[in-house]
């Protein structure tokens, strides 16, 4: 099981999480690229601590919203969409090799059930190198990824709500956030051991995954990421990224 979490989201000044101690922890990690955070300072920080570690490097993309941190939905035409995403992928590859593509919030959510934003997504992840695409299961992303003939890692988050039908909860709805460490952990090794997730509304829907998240700028992330590995070690799950090589 390949462990993920988000990070170089700081900006300028500004810092956002504990990269440095989350690298020690984490197998992948999904770099901002500028849009939603993240500068070349923090990208090249990220990148040069990733390598040293052997953690690999994933270009975290997003809609171009600063202001918003990436969490707002952004009506831009598919094909401008997949150029911004294209050079957002080409800005981190600047400084060390991408090994796969993420979208970022609500870029994440939409793409999900979106076509036009999810085949951006698609034609950023293909012009960069056929890069695999982390995303959440079943979604329409995956669908587009596949047809394609890039690789699909499907995505499960052990801190965040699910909706019956396997979608996010939004995170303006109560159950959004899951921040006690033994339910996140629980979630986790639920997800890597049996492939389903406990819905908000108690039903126990399919979720199969190769990769867990673990967001990066949550109360308490170091803790909760290093729970997780070492719940995910005492279940008998093997931790490792699930790109063997470094990228292109």
């Amino acid at each position: 099981m390949d462990l993920n979490s988000d990070l170089g989201e700081g900006f300028g000044i500004w810092r956002l999480g504990d990269d440095d101690a989350l690298l020690t922890i984490v197998t992948s990690a999904n770099v901002a690229c500028g849009f939603h955070a993240g500068d070349p300072v923090t990208m090249r920080r990220v990148s040069d601590r990733s390598g040293a570690l052997g953690v690999r490097v994933g270009a975290q993309v997003s809609y171009r919203d600063l202001a918003g941190f990436g969490r707002r939905r952004i009506d831009v035409p598919p094909d401008e969409l997949a150029d911004e995403l294209r050079y957002q992928i080409g800005a981190l590859g600047a400084f060390g090799p991408v090994a796969y593509v993420k979208p970022h919030g609500a870029l994440y959510n939409t793409a999900a059930v979106d076509a036009g934003h999810a085949a951006a997504v698609v034609t950023a992840a293909a012009a960069a190198g056929k890069l695999p695409v982390l995303c959440q299961p079943g979604s329409v992303l995956a669908e587009l990824a596949a047809e394609r003939g890039l690789r699909v890692v499907a995505e499960g988050f052990a801190d965040r709500g699910y909706l019956p039908d396997g979608r996010l909860v939004p995170r303006s709805q109560p159950g959004a956030l899951v921040t006690d460490v033994a339910a996140v952990t629980a979630r986790a090794v639920r997800m890597a051991v049996d492939g389903v997730v406990e819905a908000v509304d108690g039903s126990v829907i399919p979720m199969p995954i190769e990769s867990l998240c673990v967001h990066g700028d949550t109360s308490g992330a170091v803790d909760i990421a290093r729970a997780v590995r070492d719940a995910l070690a005492e279940a008998g799950v093997p931790v490792a990224a699930f790109v063997q090589d470094g990228g292109v």
